[in-house]
């Protein structure tokens, strides 16, 4: 596994499951010019996955106010997202979910991110942060029992907004509203003064 920083987000056509729908072709390329949070779950009708993709939902807002488009992906097949996306969240289910869920059921997309864990057929717990021209930024991959931070994955967004707007870096724990820095010696030395 390498990083994908840097680089172009692998190009894909699957079929993706969306509010009740399946949408035969559905690709990452026709959100250039947004950002995309592309994240990667293991399977569904599982026990972590629901709390991350409910999570996302409840911050759904939050996403779209920073022109960003949040996309959910499993290798299971259209048919499973949908029962899922049917069953209430009181038994397990994703009931309420309005953000697109890729069945990636050939592998070939959790591969090509290098998300696929190959024993067992499934993707662990990758996280894309793909900039408007269609580039990752960010990339974090958990494995299998550890949820993410919904959070995080905000405050990555910000940061990437908030470079692209000032031209200023983001040192560690930089948090909307908090100073950045030029990304010289000079601006180093002015953000530890």
């Amino acid at each position: 596994m390498y990083s994908l920083v840097g680089k172009p987000a692998p190009h894909f056509t699957a079929k993706a499951a969306v509010k009740g729908r399946i949408i035969d072709e559905f690709s990452l390329r026709e959100f250039l010019g947004k950002y995309v949070l592309f994240f990667f779950y293991p399977l569904d009708f599982t026990f972590v996955c629901p709390t991350e993709i409910h999570a996302f939902q409840e911050q759904l807002k939050e996403f779209e106010k920073r022109n960003t488009q949040v996309v959910g992906c499993s290798i299971d097949s259209w048919f499973s997202h949908l029962a899922w996306l049917n069953t209430p969240k009181s038994k397990g289910g994703i009931e309420g979910v309005e953000y697109p869920l890729v069945s990636d059921i050939n592998k070939n997309i959790a591969r090509n991110f290098q998300v696929l864990k190959e024993d067992e057929g499934i993707a662990y717990r990758g996280l894309f942060l793909i900039d408007k021209q269609g580039i990752i930024r960010h990339q974090l991959v958990n494995d299998l029992p550890l949820g993410r931070s919904v959070d995080e994955a905000l405050r990555m967004i910000d940061a990437l907004i908030f470079f692209e707007n000032n031209g200023e870096v983001c040192p560690a724990n930089w948090k909307t509203g908090a100073k950045g820095m030029k990304p010289t010696t000079e601006g180093l030395v002015t953000y530890f003064s």
